[in-house]
């Protein structure tokens, strides 16, 4: 398998990405290869005395900023690491793509040079959250912020088919997002997905879920317009951290003489609810397989996530979605 990994993108830099690339191989099989995608002076220059083995370079000469319009960075940056990552996915150099710089502009890619899964509407990205009760995947969160019921109740489908496909959770449970449990809480559009997400016999759909419930374990799966998804995610990735650190920062002060084991405690808390285990977050529905991760993503989890591509493939993933949604 031939996976694609922007050398430019995330607020890391090149290195980060660089080094990614390079841990990746450890959980790739020895005919896989990572084809690293940027500006090949500086790519080279991070890969300078270090093993190359399964390592690719594909020059590219322009970079979309994080801050640039998504769709009009793209069409007037052919020649971005972003945008020929989606050409060479199109063209069938490489199998995956995978970037942790701006969100928008590689999700237009995807779209522009991929395009949709058969009976797909909209794709959806999927993240999953580590929590308490164990690994929840929110969709969406940000690839789609005007929703129809339709392109709900397909989160619902394609994150389920992802989740059972990908874990040991044979028929993950299915929660639709709203501002009650009761069936008829929520917008127009929560109650007609409710109703779609319903009478699919095929989805564990455990009915509406709120907020909290992300953290509660009551569903596997979490359904939500791409708006409110991007906005619970930014909160969840907070309010863990700051909780955590809070929770810390109060045993330092009553229990000052036992500092080595609360910060050996602490950085197994960190180490089991750190988003980089994950990897990056599945554009669900795209015809091809795109992997977001988040700007901040370390160089193990740009390596995950190229390990996450991989898995996502051998599972036959978009096949699943396509044998459930295709001319639906």
């Amino acid at each position: 398998m031939r996976i694609g990994l922007d050398a430019m993108g995330g607020d890391l830099g090149p290195a980060n990405a660089v080094e990614g690339g390079l841990q990746a191989r450890e959980q790739l099989s020895s005919d896989d290869v990572v084809v690293l995608v940027g500006d090949r002076a500086v790519i080279e220059a991070e890969l300078d005395g270090k093993n190359t083995d399964q390592i690719e370079i594909v020059h590219a000469s322009q970079v979309v900023g994080m801050e640039e319009p998504p769709v009009e960075a793209i069409r007037t940056k052919p020649d971005s690491s972003l945008a020929v990552l989606g050409q060479l996915h199109k063209a069938g150099g490489i199998d995956a793509m995978i970037s942790a710089g701006n969100t928008g502009a590689t999700v237009a890619s995807a779209q522009m040079y991929l395009r949709r899964l058969d009976g797909v509407h909209r794709p959806g990205i999927t993240i999953v959250a580590p929590t308490f009760h164990g690994p929840v995947a929110l969709c969406d969160v940000g690839a789609n912020v005007n929703c129809r019921p339709e392109h709900l109740y397909q989160y619902g489908v394609m994150a389920s088919l992802y989740v059972s496909a990908c874990s040991e959770i044979d028929r993950p449970r299915v929660g639709l997002l709203s501002v009650g449990e009761e069936q008829g809480k929520g917008n127009d559009l929560v109650k007609k997905t409710n109703e779609m997400l319903t009478g699919d016999p095929n989805i564990n759909f455990v009915g509406n879920v709120e907020g909290r419930d992300l953290i509660t374990g009551v569903c596997d799966v979490m359904v939500c317009e791409g708006f409110v998804g991007n906005v619970v995610l930014k909160l969840f990735e907070s309010m863990g951290s700051q909780l955590v650190r809070g929770v810390i920062g109060q045993m330092i002060k009553d229990m000052p003489d036992q500092m080595a084991r609360i910060m050996g405690t602490a950085e197994k808390i960190k180490a089991q609810y750190d988003y980089n285990i994950y990897g990056g977050a599945p554009l669900l529905g795209a015809a091809g397989i795109c992997m977001i991760c988040h700007g901040k993503t370390t160089a193990m989890g740009l390596g995950n996530a190229v390990a996450g591509a991989k898995r996502f493939a051998s599972q036959g993933v978009n096949q699943r979605i396509v044998e459930q949604l295709g001319g639906k």
